[in-house]
């Protein structure tokens, strides 16, 4: 089969499935049409998620290294204007707590906290729409289903016959509105799913990140080199010389 072939296969094959789904969704009735606004509305609120997301994500480390060498060589001012000039929540946060480092260390470091706070705020924002469409279009469909067995039963005692035909019929349309109900919240589950992960390393990043920007600021208070990004801050120094002390006396 030639490429042209292949191409009129493949177009005849959605032609085919494009005519069935429209069938499908009028023969299901008047709920179809909520199940669809879900998911429509769903699908918007999923877009708007993964471009505030794209925005939010930077490479955290390489940030971390330009504000440390800024800290180093420029000061406060100097890692300020880095934060400035990138995107995303890490860089936000480290300026919320950079702009309080002239009060100390802990008012820095609240500031990164309740900021922190603001920020994961943004970042879980229009969730709750998604999981609202993803909980409220599978019950949609069964209400449909409920709808449409009521109405198979309603024909049945019409006709004053039990017949195949109109118990089967009746029921397979009854059932529609529960397949595409179901259809609509596995994909915006994934959707969610996506996000969840995607905020909940967004979020890590933010607080890895922080703790290595305090230490940063405790040495600059202190007159001292700061590390590279990635090198053994103090904090991480006195932990290992605690655990290192924990093994000396186990011994």
């Amino acid at each position: 089969m030639d490429q042209f072939g292949i191409f009129t296969f493949l177009l005849q094959a959605d032609v085919g499935a494009l005519n069935w789904l429209q069938e499908k969704y009028v023969e299901g009735g008047h709920f179809m049409h909520v199940i669809l606004g879900c998911l429509i509305l769903g699908l918007a609120f999923s877009l708007e998620r993964i471009w505030t997301l794209s925005k939010a994500t930077v490479n955290t480390r390489k940030f971390l290294v330009n504000v440390k060498k800024a800290l180093d060589e420029g000061g406060v001012d100097a890692a300020l204007e880095v934060c400035s000039k990138n995107r995303g929540s890490v860089a936000s946060v480290f300026q919320a707590g950079l702009l309080r480092a002239d009060e100390g260390i802990e008012a820095a470091e609240k500031a990164i906290i309740s900021y922190g706070g603001i920020e994961m705020a943004f970042l879980e924002k229009n969730l709750i729409w998604i999981s609202t469409f993803i909980a409220i279009s599978p019950m949609i469909g069964f209400t449909g289903t409920v709808q449409g067995m009521i109405s198979a039963f309603d024909a049945i005692r019409e006709a004053r016959n039990i017949s195949p035909e109109i118990v089967a019929g009746g029921i397979s349309v009854a059932l529609l509105t529960t397949l595409f109900g179901l259809v609509v919240a596995v994909i915006l589950q994934v959707f969610y799913n996506y996000f969840v992960s995607r905020i909940d390393k967004l979020v890590i990043e933010m607080e890895e990140s922080s703790i290595e920007l305090i230490d940063s600021l405790i040495l600059l208070k202190q007159g001292k080199k700061i590390a590279p990004a990635g090198a053994e801050t103090p904090a991480k120094e006195s932990k290992d010389q605690d655990k290192d002390k924990g093994s000396e006396k186990k011994q």
